[in-house]
């Protein structure tokens, strides 16, 4: 059996080479689907079978079939009993089926078939031999992708371009059973969604009952409309046209625009008066000039500083201060050049103005054959500081700055890791203008120094037989990295509070960096003396066919040997950890405890549970204490849930729950439907917020979307609920 096998195999080769006449052909190849892979070949018919069925695969094609009749002249096969053939994005189905793999020919007599998002069935399939167009007859095509479809499209014939479009003569619209409307001919797009609305109803007790409508309008492959035009009862009329656009080589990019009178603005929200015209104009473009060459623009300009926040609050959530800013960024192997241009466009943001900011780095590199190593950061900008309309502090200064450090990388024992290095800063800053605060006039040069060692090591340990069904462990290994930073920098020849500050330290909750040139806040340079205390652990079991953490723990603290009068001996201890004892357990924890009070500064911890499509759960408590100056608006005592259960095929629901217990306040709920509808899916949403002195804020809205044209990303309306509402 095994020598026939294999001449099958040669003939098989033999006979493409014949055919195509090359050198090199691709090869066609046939394969038995039952264990161990055996085909049954006649030679003289040319069928292959098998019990379980027969795989032919050729040039990105594959058909299997229960028996295949092969002519190696025509490279034309004759399938039969239970034939699936996917051809790129295309996928067909029947009884029988005739494919030549040279010409992508297809025949059949009833047929299924597949072309995202489209389904089609029909009988008397045929292609043209020149162009590949296929054509058939009493056919009908949806976009359910069920047996029995809620909704088709029956039509006498239909012509398939493969990649482009489906055409179909004679065509009716049902709805079940019930014809509804009559098409002479009726034609969509495979390759993009051509024109369609997005209508999301709803009522907030802000806006009154509202209707958002959105007409999605494909002009070309690369060029969309969306049409904008809302209505809320108690704010009015609002509004505009988005453009998204791909110009091939010179970039792809968006532009979105709105504008709404608003019949009842918020009063003075900062102390300002709102008008009652609102608007906010979008722009971003970014382009691969070529492999290392980019390029990427954005400008944001609104009428207030609440219209993101009250009229686009999934915007505002992800950007509560959008930035506008033109970059250029230029790589080499070993540098790179970055030039950064910012403005302040909206004068209701504090912004600090690079007009521009060119920056070169050269990336850690080896000094031809010696031990060393060399890296650098150099830049020259204009600078200005414009506060908001808040305050009146502005000024602005020329600053050249560079830095320049070595490094002698070196390994001990094997497994010990030491790198030395010495690096030097200098910076000068121009003449201040612009500038209405009391400090000198005069340029300043400031010089500074740094020195160090890193010391590290990695250690593992292996555990196979380490067995728990409890935890999912199927053997064990324990990879640890411990580390010690030490930087120290004499005072420089100019303080902080000398210089004016454009780049400075901002609160994280992440410990900032200690060394060159990850700590860029040039502005902020000052003493230091510190290690930078580290450990990392890694426990690892294999888990089906992967490599799996069970637990990744990174532990960080800064021990500071000659603290400044702004610091303490310890920084607070940062802690990250991500503990999955099964594949569908997820438990996180990231803190920062500050070990010279005995006090928690932050902790966010999290539990996630999904254990199968059915619901999945997610919980968490974050707590933040009071920054001082901030107010007690600064701080946080959060618990949220999110909670989705599955009910059965067509419905489902989610529950998300935000409960501060600072001041017992349920500070936001929302409460979510779903319900398929075959062809469709709907989701009916209320949500309640407590604004404490601002009053109760309450919405209920319905959205819905095809299957076969998803409105939202998988799992978008989780991350952003208020999709669901329109937002």
């Amino acid at each position: 059996m095994t020598w026939r096998r294999w001449l099958v195999m040669l003939g098989l080769f033999c006979g493409a080479v014949l055919v195509l006449g090359a050198a090199e052909p691709p090869a066609l190849v046939i394969r038995g689907l039952s264990e161990g892979g055996m085909v049954e070949f006649d030679e003289q018919s040319g069928v292959a079978s098998d019990p379980v069925g027969v795989e032919v695969t050729y040039e990105g094609a594959t058909l299997t079939a229960r028996q295949v009749q092969i002519n190696r002249v025509t490279g034309e096969i004759a399938a039969e009993g239970n034939v699936r053939l996917q051809q790129g994005r295309q996928l067909w189905t029947g009884d029988s089926l005739r494919y030549n793999f040279l010409t992508r020919e297809v025949a059949a007599g009833n047929f299924r078939a597949g072309m995202a998002p489209f389904f089609v069935a029909g009988e008397g399939l045929d292609s043209a031999k020149t162009n590949a167009v296929q054509s058939a007859t009493n056919a009908t095509i949806t976009t359910d992708d069920l047996y029995t479809p809620g909704y088709r499209v029956r039509a006498r014939s239909i012509r398939i371009v493969p990649g482009e479009y489906i055409e179909a003569k004679g065509a009716t619209l049902y709805l079940g059973k019930v014809p509804v409307m009559y098409f002479p001919i009726y034609r969509n797009s495979l390759r993009y969604h051509r024109n369609y609305w997005v209508v999301t109803p709803g009522y907030r007790s802000l806006y009154g009952p509202y209707l958002l409508n959105a007409y999605h309008w494909n002009i070309t492959t690369n060029l969309e409309a969306v049409l904008n035009f809302d209505y809320r009862v108690k704010r009015g009329v609002g509004g505009g046209p988005d453009l998204n656009y791909d110009l091939g080589r010179a970039g792809q990019g968006r532009i979105k625009s709105y504008y709404t009178w608003d019949d009842d603005p918020p009063e003075k929200p900062f102390g300002t008066e709102i008008d009652a015209d609102r608007y906010r104009i979008n722009f971003a473009h970014s382009t691969f000039v070529s492999s290392n060459l980019t390029a990427k623009a954005a400008v944001r300009w609104q009428s207030d500083a609440t219209v993101i926040r009250d009229f686009f609050e999934t915007e505002y959530r992800e950007d509560v201060q959008p930035k506008s800013f033109l970059e250029v960024n230029q790589l080499w192997p070993n540098f790179s050049l970055n030039v950064l241009a910012v403005g302040q466009v909206n004068d209701f943001y504090q912004t600090i103005e690079r007009l521009p900011d060119l920056k070169l780095t050269a990336a850690r590199q080896q000094l031809g054959v010696s031990p060393f190593f060399y890296e650098s950061d150099s830049s020259v900008a204009y600078l200005r500081y414009r506060s908001n309309d808040f305050a009146d502090t502005n000024y602005a200064a020329f600053r050249a700055d560079t830095y320049h450090q070595l490094l002698l990388p070196q390994t001990f024992f094997g497994w010990l890791n030491v790198t030395p290095r010495v690096g030097g800063r200098f910076t000068y800053y121009g003449a201040y203008d612009e500038w209405n605060d009391p400090r000198d006039e005069d340029s300043r040069e400031r010089w500074a120094l740094n020195t160090g060692a890193e010391v590290s090591t990695k250690v593992s340990r292996v555990w196979q037989a380490a067995q728990s069904r409890l935890l999912d462990v199927k053997g064990l290994r324990h990879i640890a990295e411990p580390s010690v930073n030490y930087v120290f920098m004499p005072s420089p020849s100019e303080a902080p509070r000398d210089l004016p500050q454009f780049d400075y330290e901002w609160q994280t909750f992440e410990l900032l960096p200690v060394d060159f040139p990850d700590y860029n806040a040039v502005d902020s340079v000052d003493a230091n003396n510190v290690f930078r205390l580290g450990l990392r652990n890694k426990l690892q079991t294999k888990r089906g066919e992967a490599i799996e953490n069970v637990v990744n723990w990174l532990a960080v603290v800064d021990w500071r040997a000659d603290p400044r009068a702004d610091q303490r001996t310890f920084s607070d201890l940062y802690s990250d950890l991500d503990f999955k004892p099964r594949s569908w357990l997820t438990l996180s924890s990231e803190i920062r405890y500050d070990v010279n009070q005995n006090e928690w500064n932050m902790a966010n911890h999290t539990v996630t549970i999904q254990p199968n499509h059915v619901w999945h759960w997610k919980v968490g408590h974050r707590y933040l204490r009071e920054q001082p100056g901030y107010g007690p608006a600064s701080g946080n005592d959060l618990y949220l849930s999110s909670l989705f259960i599955r009910l059965n095929e067509n419905w489902a629901v989610r529950l998300t729950h935000h409960f501060e217990a600072r001041d017992s306040t349920m500070e936001e709920q929302y409460y979510t439907i779903y319900r398929d509808f075959r062809s469709w899916t709907g989701a009916l949403t209320l949500r309640l917020r407590d604004n404490r002195d601002l009053g109760d804020d309450w919405t209920i809205g319905f959205s819905f979307n095809l299957k076969a044209y998803p409105r939202y990303k998988l799992g978008e309306d989780r991350d952003k609920p208020s999709l669901l509402l329109g937002g």
